[in-house]
């Protein structure tokens, strides 16, 4: 029987229309589509909750006017939707730039931070963000970053304190996206290193289980592989021990959380460099039993509810519109959201 907790809330994201699409791939979908696609899905009368929102072109622009941006607010509200947490574009091409550059990379990067709080604290003020962050990245490549490792990372770290500040004086905390594509947190000693460095309470990580899962296999970064290179997939007791040693080292720091599925591979399209292959809920060739392994992160190392994120996010991102488009794709992954609420939430 379903335990019908009601924490932490369901979101569903946004940015699956719009990441890995463009002019060298599919079209993206529009945001109206992507909220109704959402509001739509329903599972024994289980329901998202919201939306994590994407503050990028189509969807949302960085420079939205507060009218503009009360208009999409309301939208959201008249299909039953708060909004969580929100992505702020500093990688460009509107108006950010690369946490290793000291110069104008980090100018354009904490410009792109302060819009992106400014959106998130009237959000919140009008009511329809009860909780949630505002992600960032480093915005910077590996290859980039490995020129200077030492000096790149100390350069990541400044920025990123920096830009906490910014968030501290919106009333908005930072969650930084551990994912193998962005230097300086492209492995988890690595992403390890950046938080500990800023050590900041407004900078937290955000866990992706799609991409935390390419972290034990060492994809950019070997020196911190924790699978061996011969690791088989039906080794659970091997594979477990590897995701706790990422959780674990990593699990105090995190404040966002995205539920999702790899397959173990890597994947890129349009834009979008190679990263942790998102694979739909059902994929049978999924790695991870998500319902057990999103305990990793919710759970700390005794087995308690951390209760640390008020809401969890669905994070599929490249799928080919013509998936995204079938309703079923929608309630097969609030199925699995339920799921990972009914293991490991709670009701207030």
């Amino acid at each position: 029987m379903s335990s019908q907790n009601t924490f932490p809330k369901l979101h569903n994201a946004a940015w699956p229309g719009v990441v890995g699409k463009g002019p060298d791939s599919e079209p993206p979908i529009d945001l109206d589509t992507m909220l109704d696609l959402t509001a739509n899905a329903s599972v024994n009368g289980r329901k998202f909750d919201g939306v994590d929102l994407f503050l990028y072109d189509p969807h949302i622009s960085i420079d939205i006017s507060d009218d503009d941006l009360k208009a999409w607010a309301d939208k959201f509200s008249d299909r039953g939707l708060v909004i969580g947490s929100v992505v702020a574009p500093v990688w460009g091409p509107t108006g950010g730039g690369a946490a290793i550059d000291p110069g104008e990379g980090r100018a354009s990067f904490l410009s792109a931070v302060r819009k992106g709080c400014r959106i998130a604290q009237r959000l919140s003020e009008w009511g329809i963000r009860p909780y949630g962050v505002v992600r960032i990245d480093s915005a910077s490549g590996v290859g980039d970053w490995a020129s200077d490792p030492a000096g790149n990372t100390a350069n990541v770290v400044e920025t990123f304190r920096q830009a906490a500040a910014i968030a501290s004086d919106h009333g908005e905390r930072l969650a930084a996206e551990g994912e193998i594509c962005w230097g300086a947190m492209h492995s988890w000693k690595y992403m390890l290193e950046v938080l500990e460095g800023v050590d900041d309470p407004g900078l937290g990580f955000q866990a992706d289980m799609a991409h935390t899962l390419l972290y034990t296999l060492g994809y950019n970064a070997p020196e911190h592989a924790i699978l061996p290179q011969d690791f088989a997939w039906n080794d659970s007791d091997l594979l477990d021990s590897s995701l706790r040693k990422v959780t674990d080292a990593l699990r105090p720091w995190t404040t966002d959380f995205h539920v999702a599925q790899n397959d173990g591979t890597v994947f890129g399209s349009g834009g979008h460099d190679r990263t942790g292959r998102h694979c739909l809920a059902l994929d049978p060739n999924g790695k991870l039993d998500i319902t057990r392994h999103a305990g990793f992160w919710l759970r700390d190392g005794n087995g308690d509810l951390t209760r640390k994120c008020r809401h969890i996010c669905w994070d599929g991102c490249m799928f080919p519109n013509e998936v995204m488009m079938q309703p079923q794709t929608w309630n097969d992954i609030l199925g699995v959201m339920v799921a990972v609420q009914d293991a490991h939430g709670w009701s207030e």
